[in-house]
Order: structure tokens, then C-alpha cells, then sequence
């Protein structure tokens, strides 16, 4: 029977289940649509075409060449311009650190799952420029990939879905949790945190874990966060961030709270990339907020925009963010291609 339903969901017949291992701090599995379960064959694919510059209009940019593994599957920049025309993007290019358990994608959550993430980037003139009717065909003709999504998904008629589902499967294998701070939350032997990342977990827990909540470090909502104190609606609303998405005034100004893991290898920060240091976006949550009608009401506090920490406890908060670099994640094979 659970063979029959595996094909009966578009799951190739002889498709191996595929169960990744999940850091017990975070959950008990990954999750997954029923259209789209995980299989071995369907990961590998996923990797495949994640690392391709075949996926390009020009065949020279991958998925990996803005999100990179060695820098948590960032890249670097504020704004990438690695893209097919050079044009610098508009929006920083965000890690897929443990997207599988993201309410929706991108910024301003314009993609509502996995399966249908890879699409903007894939299609969008600027980035990989790609027509996906000729991708389809492309990949037919490949010597290899045909017999590839017939393992994967029980058929060798590539689709544009079923792309988009080989994508999916392999972000969701993209897991984080196995920094110093996770081993010691889980008590592991012959881990420990400084006792300065020890008071910086303590400030943090006060001062910032009601957007960058549980062991994933986000609330999976939107935030003005006071970066700005207005929003200009030209560029086809692009400021407006979540409220572009929804067309309601109480969103304007609202992001995505990214996760901070892994924070002190992705800068720069924000959904611009306009703070070069975790210094600058300390120092902008000290001193730096600027108000606005959606200002997130935990900017607002005793009267006052901002959060209210020394330069002192700024210091000690980013020591216990250094903590969240998982270095074997960083240089896990299962990463690179």
C-alpha cells in the first residue's frame, strides 16, 4: 500500500525513502508536503541541479553561485550581481539554512513553499534569466538527467514541477543545528559556553528572543524593524516589503525575521545588506531605530524606539552569536557537489 501511495504522488516507484537525521534541540523530523515526500533519489537530484550552471539561461550560474555552502548558502554582498545581466539585485540574498521548516520564502514571503521558491530566481531576467519551457528541454536532451527523474519521480518526462520538487527535496536537507551553543543546550559531553557568551545568551533571551524565538531563531513573521522611516511605493512597491505582498498598509515596512544561525559568517545584514558588521546592527537596535506607523511594538519600549543595552552588553550579545556558527554543517560534504 505505502509503495502504491509513493506512486500515486508522483514519487517514482523505485524511489528510496530518505529520513535526515534532525539535531534533537530543533524537531523530531523534517517536514514535507504529502505531493512531495523525501527519497534518496529525489535529494540527489535536487543537489544536482542546485550546484548546475545549466539551470542558467547562460549556462554559467548555479543556484550555488548566490548561495554559497562555505558561507552558510550566502554570498557575501550586500547585493549580488552575479546574476545573468550584472545588474545588481535588489534584495540580499538570504541563507536556506533549515528552510524546511520556514513559513513562507524570500523577504517578504512571496513564495508560499519550497516547491514553488526556485521559480523567481530561475526565471528573473536579472538572476538566471532562464525560460522554463526551454530548461525542460535542455534537460531532456542531457545525457544524464532524464534517467535521473526517473528514479526520483517514475517518469523520464522532465517538468517544470518536477524540478522545482527535486529543488525542494534537497533544501530541506539543508540543516543546521550543531553549533557549541546546541551542544551545550543538549548537554553533550565536553561542551561548554565562555561565561561572557554565557551572560550574552542571557541579554539575548531578554532583549531580542521575542522575533528570534526557539532553538531556529525566528518567529517565521514579519517585522518592521525600524530601518527606515518611510517607504517609497515606487519600484512597484518593492520597500514595502511583506505589505507589497499583501497590499495592507499595517505590513508596510515588514521583513521576514531571518534566522540568526550561522549569523557571524553571513554578513552583511538585512534584507539590503546595508550593515556591514553585527557591531552596526546592534548598534542600530541601540540607538538607531527610526519610527513609523508599523514599528514593531518590541522597538518601542519605556517610551522610547530601540532596545535598551549598553555598549557593554552589545559586545556580550554578539560573543554568544559567535556561538552559532556550526562549523561541521560549514564543511559538511552533503553541501557541496
Amino acid at each position: 500500500m505505502v509503495f502504491l501511495l509513493f506512486c500515486l504522488l508522483g514519487t517514482g516507484c523505485g524511489a528510496s525513502e530518505y529520513d535526515p537525521e534532525v539535531p534533537a534541540n530543533l524537531a523530531e523530523a523534517v517536514p514535507y508536503p504529502a505531493r512531495n515526500p523525501l527519497t534518496k533519489e529525489g535529494v540527489a537530484l535536487g543537489r544536482k541541479l542546485f550546484f548546475d550552471p545549466a539551470l542558467s539561461g547562460n549556462g554559467k550560474i548555479s543556484c550555488a553561485s548566490c548561495h554559497q555552502p562555505a558561507k552558510a548558502f550566502t554570498d557575501g554582498k550586500a547585493l549580488s550581481t552575479a546574476g545573468i545581466t550584472g545588474k545588481q539585485l535588489q534584495r540580499h540574498v538570504p541563507t536556506l539554512v533549515n528552510v524546511a521548516w520556514m513559513d513562507g520564502l524570500f523577504w517578504d514571503g512571496g513564495a508560499k513553499d519550497l516547491e514553488s521558491l526556485s521559480f523567481g530566481p530561475l526565471t528573473h531576467p536579472d538572476e538566471m534569466g532562464q525560460n522554463l519551457a526551454a530548461l525542460v528541454q535542455k534537460l531532456q536532451q542531457h545525457e544524464s538527467y532524464p534517467g535521473l527523474f526517473k528514479k526520483a519521480f517514475g517518469s523520464d518526462s522532465i517538468t517544470s514541477a518536477a524540478i522545482g520538487k527535486a529543488l525542494a527535496q534537497f533544501e530541506r536537507t539543508i540543516i543546521s543545528g550543531n553549533s557549541r551553543y546546541d551542544k551545550y543546550v543538549r548537554n553533550e559531553k565536553g561542551t561548554m559556553l565562555n561565561d561572557k557568551e554565557l551572560k550574552g545568551l542571557v541579554l539575548f533571551r531578554k532583549h531580542c528572543s521575542s522575533c528570534h524565538t526557539s532553538d531556529f531563531f525566528t518567529d517565521n513573521k514579519y517585522h518592521n524593524n525600524g530601518l527606515d522611516a518611510a517607504y517609497s511605493d515606487e519600484n512597484e512597491a518593492l520597500a514595502f516589503g511583506r505589505g507589497r505582498i499583501t497590499r495592507k498598509p499595517e505590513d508596510i515596512g515588514k521583513y521576514k525575521t531571518p534566522t540568526l544561525r550561522n549569523i557571524a559568517i553571513t554578513a552583511p545584514y538585512m534584507h539590503d545588506g546595508r550593515f556591514a558588521t553585527l557591531e552596526q546592527v546592534l548598534a542600530h537596535y541601540r540607538t538607531g531605530v527610526k519610527n513609523s506607523p508599523t514599528l514593531a511594538p518590541e522597538l518601542q519600549q519605556q517610551g522610547k524606539t530601540g532596545i535598551p543595552v549598553s555598549a557593554e552588553e552589545q559586545t556580550l550579545i554578539i560573543q554568544f552569536l559567535q556561538s552559532l556558527t556550526d562549523d561541521a554543517f560549514i564543511n559538511a560534504p552533503v553541501a557541496d557537489n
